[in-house]
């Protein structure tokens, strides 16, 4: 018993301590790597405005360790990631769940209704900003880190600085394609040297100058906060580095789940940063001219080039938080109906939320690549950086408040509390950062505006397509009572109608039926999805649901995440195994119905075979696969802008069809268009 118990909580110990190392490479890097230059930027912000003296760096290391504590620890790893949408993550994961909870929390007034719609414009908003912030974050990390070699090689010309940035650049975005895990398995092990070396070069610090440890309360920082309230104000401005990276680590929850992030938070990454701040400070203490580099000055002199290599790669790594966790929330969006479908690769057969997205891969590359040429230097491009960060901040905590209250169940009191001392931090540091729009922070500003305007445009392109494609096509229902009144000739044969509407009727099945006033003896209305988990077992696949007119059928066919997208094999392989699950009515009762009842004819009749040559195809006749394709056209109709009109239909053409749709039989397909005015 004892062997088999061990047995079971070995691979369970070791995939965790694995999921854990990854997370470090992937999550962790970017707030991992603000110790190299968050305490100098406390004491160089504004030409030096904050005064060096032992009262200022206990309090502004305390600052930074409770700024830290409260927004990374406690807000974002101990409840922000308790609120995962089906295992998702992100601001717009949190909106969704936040109006889901709102809704059911009953009631119809017209309060209530507003509410849910400035939380769909809230999550939007949000998402906008982590864009900004993804486009931001890598190009200052490269740059840093490549103009950080210059410290171990003094020789390197500024003429190179940008090309080795966008070779790195390039060699990391490249590197996306090979998915999470396997990046993580990289650069997880290189950046748990680097935090048990942020540790390790901080305690001798604390050892020799051990009234650093006053730093640990936070009375400090409130007197180095209220007795310099100027300087103070300048110093939230940086204060705000020392948490990059936390609102990726809510994005990331879905590559690696909730415990192990949690788990080497508090193992590894906090106590790591701690040491190295209580260090940092302690420098200082000593020699208050290491002001100039606080960090690079805590080793002796001949070990600082093996530091500067170790942090180069760390910052290089830095990058990867906001690229995994942009992935995961333009996937969100997408499912959320605010972006286009795009091609969404799964990388992990375990994790669902493990993807790759090509597209978004080479926007946000080309992205990066022209902030880095047109600011040249991690100097002016850090002006762009933080409120951008803030401002997603002030939306996380609102977001999380409704939360408490309505999805947790928290007393009014107890969420009104947690809303206060969430904006007692928060607040100063986005007011404070405000003060950068006019050097760089409106970068990340215009960012999130064209990304929302792009979401919005989509969102409201969609809905006014699917009210012209329900009012002119009508639904199943409304077809079948067409149907019974024009008893329209029934003809061998049997046909699918894939289609992704649940809300109408094909309207390629409305146009064959119209033209030729015929029915197939078999017709089926075939839609696909996709669940979040690796493998759907093969009886589970099919559902088919019968109508009320003989011979009309609808079916849906769920596949996993890591299940090959042949819908036609699935057809074929489900029917003659008799394996359907039946939802209502007696046509279909289970695993009891033969194949020749459930699928007629084999699916993929008239692919390659000699049935599509001799075109019978079975008993039934040959199978036919008669797609819908809506052209969308631009009219003057009111309601949205032209502009927005020609943009919505840019999206639409731009995206790919389903991938399912490739796997069938080119010879029977068939592809009916008809124009949708927007």
């Amino acid at each position: 018993m004892t062997t088999r118990s061990g047995a079971r909580t070995a691979p369970r110990h070791g995939a965790r301590l694995a999921a854990g190392t990854a997370a470090l490479g992937v999550v962790f890097g970017d707030i991992g790597t603000s110790p190299l230059y968050v305490l100098r930027a406390v004491f160089t912000v504004h030409h030096g405005a904050v005064p060096l003296t032992d009262a200022t760096v206990i309090g502004a290391v305390s600052a930074l360790i409770w700024t830290v504590f409260l927004i990374v620890a406690v807000k974002y790893v101990l409840l922000v990631l308790r609120a995962d949408n089906d295992g998702e993550g992100g601001v717009i994961a949190l909106a969704a769940l936040v109006r889901a909870r709102v809704a059911a929390a009953g009631g119809d007034t017209s309060a209530r209704r507003r509410l849910l719609t400035v939380l769909g414009g809230v999550g939007v908003f949000g998402a906008a900003l982590f864009f900004g912030d993804a486009v931001i974050t890598p190009a200052i990390s490269v740059l840093s880190a490549v103009e950080g070699v210059r410290v171990a090689v003094p020789r390197l010309s500024n003429s190179l600085i940008l090309p080795l940035a966008l070779g790195v650049l390039t060699a990391l975005f490249a590197a996306q394609r090979r998915g999470t895990e396997k990046v993580g398995r990289v650069f997880g092990p290189v950046m748990l040297v680097w935090f048990l070396t942020l540790a390790a070069v901080g305690v001798p610090q604390i050892l020799a100058r051990p009234g650093i440890l006053a730093a640990l309360s936070p009375l400090p920082a409130v007197e180095f906060l209220v007795g310099h309230p100027l300087a103070g104000f300048f110093a939230a401005g940086a204060l705000v580095l020392a948490t990059t990276g936390a609102e990726a680590l809510y994005a990331d929850i879905a590559h690696f789940g909730r415990r192990p992030i949690q788990e080497t938070w508090f193992a590894v990454v906090l106590p790591a940063l701690v040491l190295n701040y209580l260090g940092q400070g302690a420098g200082l203490l000593r020699d208050p001219a290491r002001v100039a580099d606080p960090f690079f000055t805590l080793v002796p002199q001949r070990f600082g080039f093996l530091l500067v290599l170790l942090a180069t790669a760390a910052t290089v790594i830095a990058s990867q938080a906001v690229i995994s966790g942009a992935f995961s929330v333009v996937r969100q969006a997408i499912r959320l109906g605010h972006l286009p479908r795009m091609r969404v690769v799964h990388t992990s057969e375990r994790a669902s939320g493990q993807v790759y997205i090509p597209a978004v891969t080479l926007l946000l590359y080309c992205a990066v690549v022209a902030v880095i040429l047109i600011f040249r230097d991690s100097g002016r491009l850090s002006s762009a950086y933080g409120l951008a960060v803030c401002t997603d901040f002030l939306v996380t905590s609102t977001l999380l408040c409704l939360l408490t209250r309505f999805g947790w169940r928290w007393p009014a009191w107890a969420s009104a509390l947690l809303a206060v001392c969430l904006a007692a931090v928060e607040l100063p540091l986005a007011a404070a950062n405000a003060a950068k729009i006019a050097t760089g922070g409106w970068l990340p500003l215009l960012i999130a505006a064209v990304l929302v305007i792009v979401m919005d445009t989509f969102r409201r392109g969609e809905a006014r397509v699917r009210a012209a494609r329900l009012a002119r096509e009508g639904t199943l229902d409304q077809l079948e009572e067409k149907l019974a009144l024009r008893q329209p000739a029934r003809v061998p044969g049997t046909v699918v109608y894939p289609h992704s509407l649940v809300e109408t009727a094909p309207f390629s099945l409305l146009a064959t039926t119209a033209m030729g006033r015929t029915l197939h003896q078999r017709v089926i209305v075939l839609s696909v999805r996709t669940r979040a988990v690796p493998h759907v077992a093969p009886g589970e696949r099919l559902t088919v649901q019968p109508t009320a007119t003989p011979g009309l059928e609808h079916w849906t066919v769920d596949l996993g995440f890591a299940d090959d997208a042949d819908v036609v094999g699935v057809l074929d392989a489900a029917g003659c195994a008799g394996r359907v699950t039946a939802v209502t009515g007696p046509a279909v009762t289970g695993p009891g119905v033969t194949a020749s009842a459930v699928a007629g004819p084999s699916a993929r009749d008239a692919g390659d075979g000699e049935a599509g040559r001799d075109g019978r195809g079975g008993p039934d006749g040959p199978v036919m696969w008669v797609l819908s394709r809506a052209e969308v056209t631009v009219t003057d109709s009111p309601g949205m802008a032209r502009w927005r009109k020609r943009l919505y239909v840019l999206l639409t053409r731009l995206a790919p069809p389903p991938q399912w749709t490739r796997t069938l039989p080119e010879k029977r397909c068939v592809t009916v268009s008809r124009r949708v005015p927007v």
